[in-house]
């Protein structure tokens, strides 16, 4: 039996068989080939071609019946170029010359196409780098993914282990059966990490070295509530936490039925719970746990879930299904949240040094006005259909801001001139994010509707530590005294301007800092939606006065271990059911 220590990124306790999962983003081999692998390898490389040429045939019917000839472009320049000789008989020249294996020479040749693209002086082919990307993923994924095939065929109780896994791969999961998965890398609120949580899947990442433990078929147990992933258990540990499960499901069981309760403290005072997604069809599960409304879509999982830049129809699709699903329930639309990820840093030709304090999120739309412009055209053709908000991501300037507001517009006045419906009065909000948005919240509060305190990225900012660096897992927690003071800062502003001001990290769906957020001021809160009948507990079993007290409490401390060991304290007292058997820790 081994003992592997990770970070608790989407809870409960699962125990089944390890499925090793190659990454097949990871750089391609560079080993060399004899001569007589050569014409094997030149066949590998024209069935990857083949088959991609299917795919793509394939997307362009379905995209050309669903979204129009237009929207169907995009894969007429995909099949174009791969059937073009100059791109693909330099990779058979490559193999036969050099010796080299078909993914070497795919990801070599691909890449020179790319910079060529790149330093064209018309900006229509200096915007085709991206596609040239695609189509390298797309062909390489053929060449070395032969080995996701098996997955949809192993049994339902595969616990899957990888050194990292994509938001693509991760959303696959839920139609394959996997029971929950681990992997080497990765932090608490990252990409993936976050999809687990809206798929429901247990899951642990950190754990450095699994890969070079589990083998396939290896009974295994991950512990999403500690952080454990236990491989080759022995029977005594194999059953305390079947019997952990067991109570984990009751428990879970027991919150759902109380799932449409009134949100409600002891005292009389209403809190709003609201859902986090990361695609459309989630809002019903929202509304399934209780949830009032969507608090935060995450938008940026079009673009991270898919093998191309989503269209305007693509996305007006999604936002359109999200907001008539809600049924009348307010819809918070997240602008892009992109450029720290790998989706958008593989596809540069210059990756960035140090992403997440480089050209993301806001800065990147900013800096991508087309794409920008398009995105915001699909969120307000989906206003007209429900009641929607509007919210820019780490906006750390004022003139962010306003260049942001002032884009906006622009749509508007696009989208009036066309006759296409929208709603001319959206409100618009921002989320506070950056220690700077923090400190300038009263400014920040003339300017917009509404606050949204995104603490994943707030507690990172703010402490200086990666949330997706497991090696500094650590030191990353909400219970921070800096952290605590610039939200209650936030709040203190938003209150003074009548500006609503919700939570929507994943600090919002742990139930040990529920009553910390409450007696903060917090009156609105959005979580993953399982984490809602959690919350809901904790805020139908307190009132008011004694949050606050335990607030002030806590802003008196100096040290986020005092700090943590007080709302763990009182989470315990209040409402002990909710950790017999299953310590939620994941929302740290």
């Amino acid at each position: 039996m081994r003992e592997m220590p990770g970070i608790a990124v989407s809870p409960a306790v699962v125990i089944g068989r390890a499925f090793l999962l190659d990454d097949i983003r990871r750089p391609v081999s560079s080993r060399s080939i004899n001569s007589g692998e050569v014409q094997n390898e030149q066949a590998r490389l024209d069935e990857a071609v083949e088959a991609s040429l299917a795919e793509l045939a394939e997307l362009r019917t379905r995209a050309e019946e669903e979204f129009g000839r237009d929207a169907a472009q995009i894969f007429a320049f995909h099949q174009g170029m791969l059937m073009d000789k100059t791109l693909i008989d330099p990779m058979r020249q490559r193999i036969a010359d050099d010796h080299v294996p078909a993914e070497t020479a795919v990801q070599e040749q691909f890449r020179i196409v790319a910079e060529q693209f790149a330093r064209m002086p018309d900006t229509a082919f200096r915007t085709k780098v991206d596609d040239v990307w695609d189509l390298d993923h797309r062909v390489l994924r053929h060449l070395i993914g032969e080995h996701q095939n098996r997955l949809a065929d192993s049994d339902t109780d595969s616990v899957v282990i990888a050194s990292e896994l994509t938001p693509t791969q991760t959303a696959s999961f839920r139609d394959q059966g996997v029971a929950g998965f681990a992997t080497d890398s990765g932090g608490l609120t990252s990409h993936t990490a976050i999809f687990a949580r809206a798929l429901n899947i247990p899951a642990v990442v950190g754990c450095e070295s699994l890969v070079d433990t589990a083998r396939d078929g290896d009974p295994i147990i991950i512990d999403g509530d500690q952080g454990l992933v236990i491989v080759r258990p022995d029977e005594e540990t194999l059953e305390r936490y079947e019997e952990r499960a067991r109570v984990a499901a009751a428990l879970a069981a027991s919150l759902r039925e109380t799932a449409n309760e009134p949100a409600i403290t002891t005292d009389g005072v209403e809190i709003e719970l609201l859902g986090n997604i990361e695609y459309a069809a989630e809002v019903p599960t929202v509304l399934e746990y209780g949830g009032r409304g969507v608090g935060l879509f995450r938008t940026e999982y079009l673009w991270l879930t898919s093998d191309h830049e989503p269209t305007e129809e693509e996305q007006y699709k999604a936002f359109a299904e999200s907001v008539g699903s809600a049924d009348g329930l307010p819809v918070t639309i997240r602008t892009f949240d992109l450029g720290a990820d790998k989706y958008t840093q593989q596809r540069a030709m210059n990756p960035e040094r140090n992403p997440f304090l480089g050209e993301r999120s806001i800065r990147y739309c900013l800096t991508n006005i087309s794409m920008f412009k398009q995105h915001l055209r699909a969120v307000l053709r989906a206003s007209a259909i429900g009641p929607l908000k509007i919210m820019f991501p780490l906006i750390s300037t004022m003139m962010e801001l306003r260049q942001a507001k002032l884009v906006l517009h622009d749509v508007m006045e696009d989208l009036a001139e066309e006759g296409i419906a929208f709603d001319p009065n959206v409100k618009i909000g921002m989320m506070v994010e950056t220690p700077a948005a923090a400190i300038m919240s009263t400014s920040f509060a003339r300017e917009v509707d509404f606050f949204s305190v995104g603490t994943n990225d707030l507690i990172q900012y703010t402490i200086a530590v990666d949330r997706t660096n497991e090696r500094v897992a650590n030191l990353y927690s909400g219970a921070d005294p800096a952290v605590l003071r610039l939200m209650k800062d936030t709040i203190r502003s938003a209150r003074r301007h009548e500006v609503p001001v919700s939570c929507c990290g994943e600090v919002a769906g742990d139930p040990e800092y529920t009553m910390l957020l409450l007696g903060l001021g917090f009156r609105t809160l959005s979580a993953s939606p399982s984490r809602l009948p959690y919350v809901k507990r904790v805020v139908r079993s307190v009132d008011i006065n004694a949050c606050e007290l335990l607030a002030r409490r806590a802003g008196s401390l100096d040290s986020e271990r005092q700090v943590t060991a007080l709302l763990r304290d009182a989470a315990r007292k209040h409402f002990p059911e909710l950790f017999d058997g299953r310590s939620i820790e994941s929302g740290v």
